[in-house]
């Protein structure tokens, strides 16, 4: 039985690691709407457009994307599959080799299917806002979340160029004043370490914002069932309820001739 106790606690310390990500970073947090359709088609643009080209999400579909966030079916054939060879019923697949992904990149791309789940919307959401200049790294840049991490900072033209000012987990980082503009609270943390140099396409709130749609879109392809499930709960509860009565006066009537 000690043994048994012991290998459980073995299994479930690494995967408790892996969801706190972060190390001593600063996680900014960032509470997904999965109801918020909006929301979800502009983190699906996104997706596709920045992130498709090497991650995949095999266990999702164009088509049950489509449905449950509102999009009509010739609008995802027109802007989101770039392929012929693609169809609306198909996997979110790319077309990138694995082989030739880990010559380029160190590693094959993770899907992405499953990554809100595995690492938590914090973890993403910081991670995404989170990329630096690092001339040292062969792609010239960095991420404090995820120090030396393989992945270009595909979202550059976006953001623009950061610089990094202060070490993250430093007495500096921690004493940084940050004020999150989803949420306005003012908080120390790692995001007050980064200077931009060089602005992009989107001003810092636009950019957050498109971030936390990114993330938000993550949310749900990690569990997609869940605006089903939520939909069928109150009914269940309601079922269970009458079941309950009906179950209660059927016993009494059984139980009446013995006492």
């Amino acid at each position: 039985m000690k043994k048994q106790l012991l290998a459980l606690f073995m299994a479930i310390v690494p995967s408790l690691a892996l969801a706190a990500g972060g190390g001593n970073v600063h996680l900014d947090e960032m509470k997904p709407d999965i109801y918020d359709q909006p929301s979800l088609q502009r983190g699906a643009h996104l997706f596709v457009n920045y992130c498709m080209g090497c991650h995949s999400m095999q266990y999702q579909r164009f088509s049950r994307t489509a449905e449950d966030i509102g999009i009509p079916q010739d609008v995802v054939e027109q802007n989101l599959i770039f392929s012929s060879a693609i169809k609306y019923n198909d996997q979110m697949r790319i077309a990138m080799n694995p082989k030739d992904a880990a010559q380029w990149f160190g590693a094959p791309p993770p899907d992405l299917t499953l990554t809100a789940r595995l690492r938590g919307t914090d973890w993403i959401y910081t991670y995404l806002r989170s990329f630096y200049v690092d001339p040292a790294r062969p792609w010239g840049t960095n991420n404090t979340v995820f120090p030396d991490v393989g992945m270009p900072h595909v979202l550059e033209p976006l953001q623009g160029v950061q610089t990094k000012v202060c070490e993250p987990g430093s007495e500096a980082a921690a004493k940084a004043t940050v004020v999150d503009p989803l949420t306005g609270k003012t908080s120390g943390g790692n995001e007050g370490c980064f200077k931009l140099v060089k602005q992009g396409s989107m001003s810092p709130q636009e950019f957050d914002k498109a971030m936390y749609d990114l993330t938000n879109f993550l949310a749900y392809v990690g569990e997609p069932s869940k605006l089903e499930s939520n939909e069928i709960a109150p009914k269940v509860l309601i079922f269970i309820v009458i079941f309950f009565f009906v179950s209660y006066l059927l016993k009494k009537e059984y139980w009446r001739d013995i006492h």
